[in-house]
């Protein structure tokens, strides 16, 4: 399995028209093959900065998502929003206690 972390920085004044563009897309995301899961958190200190963390089922699972229709479109409002470079990367489990 595969573990998706992307951390986004908004504007200030943007972060709900952010979560109205979640809101809208976080079902069709979840409903992708392969994606076993979806999350969104929020800074506790910072609440312009929100983090996805979602699980796949193999990194292909997630390349097919990155490479569709729903995901370009879904990003380019997201990066619209943006007050800096958003920073992702994947990671396996290695250890749960």
């Amino acid at each position: 399995m595969l573990i998706r972390i992307v951390r986004m920085t908004f504007q200030p004044d943007k972060t709900e028209e952010f979560r109205q563009i979640f809101e809208e897309s976080k079902q069709l995301i979840r409903a992708r093959e392969g994606c076993l899961h979806l999350e969104l958190w929020q800074d506790t200190q910072q609440p312009n900065i929100f983090v996805t963390h979602s699980h796949w089922t193999s990194e292909e699972a997630l390349n097919a998502y990155r490479d569709s229709e729903l995901f370009r479109t879904t990003w380019q409002k997201t990066k619209a929003l943006f007050a800096d470079r958003a920073q992702a990367f994947s990671v396996e489990s290695v250890d749960t206690v």
